[in-house]
């Protein structure tokens, strides 16, 4: 799950991280208020769910209360492009007007979750304020880690090691230390699988803050922090990804024609590679899970047949815990209340396999069965180009 700059910035701040100050507001008027009570030069910073904001106009320096006003009017309700929204954008619904600082430096510093080792890995880079993608592919040298052993936690000489490698002095490291710590703990604390502060910023003064914050967490642990998923913004999300949610359904948009419904994410993957091999291209990616119901399966293809781009649906079951004869009839059921006329491709195999091709066939339904993975990811590619 994603939050808002804001939203991380207040959970970072409880666990001793530096942030600057600041509010977020929802209108012009209160955007004028909040840049009085700051004085001074404020920034006005676009929320959405992306990163890129300052280079597609998301972000402002203004100096008087009244640009504050003028510039959040812009904003709000503003459709904002940037290189991770896509060309589509995201629609601007509030705002952060925080205290202008002085800036010396712009650093790097995420921390996620390392798949290969296992652990937690810390990054820091002196190339900050930048894509930090862009730097990882062009110039890797430049990125500095260290990853964490969580039963022993992050290490005074890491922190140090880390320090250094960002050519930070004096005082500034024992900063860093203090920082890299409270960063960690916001972490564990909350179950995140992403803290990224871009850019980590040196004062004019010295000090190190977190001009930037990005934070996500794993989905799974969220029944054990109810305030973080409170946070929830689902205007910022896909609808039928919203939707899928709702129904416990494991549900992506992609941008192809072929909706795919599986069980199993591993044979989700596999599903859309295939249909890529054979030409074809995913609309989705939808996991049902072993344990789908008749209900689950209609909520799915009601999800998956919604989006207008879908030209022909691929359906690959593997039955074990979902018996296939459960997957027919969820099917059959679904394809008549919801009227649908798009061709459809089955391919199942495993319990009760028999008697649910045999429900298929006697539904008066157009299916199309196959045999093989590779069978149905031509088959479905076909009748999608022919639709």
């Amino acid at each position: 799950m994603k939050i808002h700059e804001y939203q991380a910035k207040a959970i970072l701040a409880r666990h001793g991280v530096p942030v600057p100050e600041g509010a977020v507001v929802f209108t012009a008027a209160e955007a004028a208020d909040a840049a009085r009570r700051l004085g001074g030069t404020v920034v006005v910073k676009a929320q959405i769910h992306a990163g890129g904001r300052g280079k597609g106009g998301g972000v402002k320096v203004v100096k008087t209360p009244e640009d504050a006003d003028k510039t959040a009017r812009d904003m709000l309700g503003m459709r904002l492009v940037t290189y991770q929204t896509g060309p589509h954008g995201q629609i601007v619904q509030r705002v952060l007007v925080e205290q202008g600082l002085r800036i010396r430096r712009e650093l790097y510093l995420g921390l996620v979750i390392d798949r290969a080792t296992e652990r937690p890995v810390l990054m820091v880079s002196q190339e900050g304020g930048v894509e930090i993608e862009k730097v990882a592919a062009e110039t890797p040298e430049r990125i500095f880690k260290a990853y964490i052993d969580p039963g022993i936690g992050l290490s005074a000489y890491q922190t140090r090691k880390l320090a250094f490698a960002l050519d930070l002095q004096g005082p500034q490291i024992a900063q860093a230390g203090k920082f890299m710590n409270a960063l960690y703990e916001a972490f564990k604390a909350t179950d995140a699988s992403l803290i990224e502060i871009n850019p980590l910023i040196v004062t004019e003064e010295g000090s190190l803050l977190a001009l930037d914050a990005k934070m996500n967490f794993d989905d799974n642990a969220l029944y054990r922090h109810p305030d973080i998923r409170d946070l929830r913004d689902t205007s910022e999300e896909d609808p039928l990804e919203v939707e899928a949610s709702q129904f416990s359904l494991n549900y992506i948009k992609l941008d192809g024609t072929v909706g795919c419904m599986v069980n199993g994410a591993g044979l989700a993957m596999a599903t859309m590679d295939i249909i890529k091999l054979a030409g074809g291209e995913p609309a989705n990616f939808l996991d049902v899970g072993g344990g789908a119901n008749a209900e689950q399966i209609r909520n799915a293809f009601k999800i998956l047949i919604s989006d207008k781009h879908v030209k022909a649906v691929l359906i690959n079951i593997f039955g074990g815990i979902l018996r296939c004869d459960i997957l027919a009839e969820g099917v059959i059921a679904a394809v008549k209340a919801l009227h649908v006329s798009v061709p459809i491709v089955i391919r199942m195999e495993g319990t009760n396999v028999e008697r649910g091709k045999q429900m298929l066939k006697e539904s008066g339904l157009n299916f199309t069965t196959a045999d093989t993975m590779s069978e149905a990811a031509e088959r479905v590619v076909a009748l999608g180009h022919a639709s």
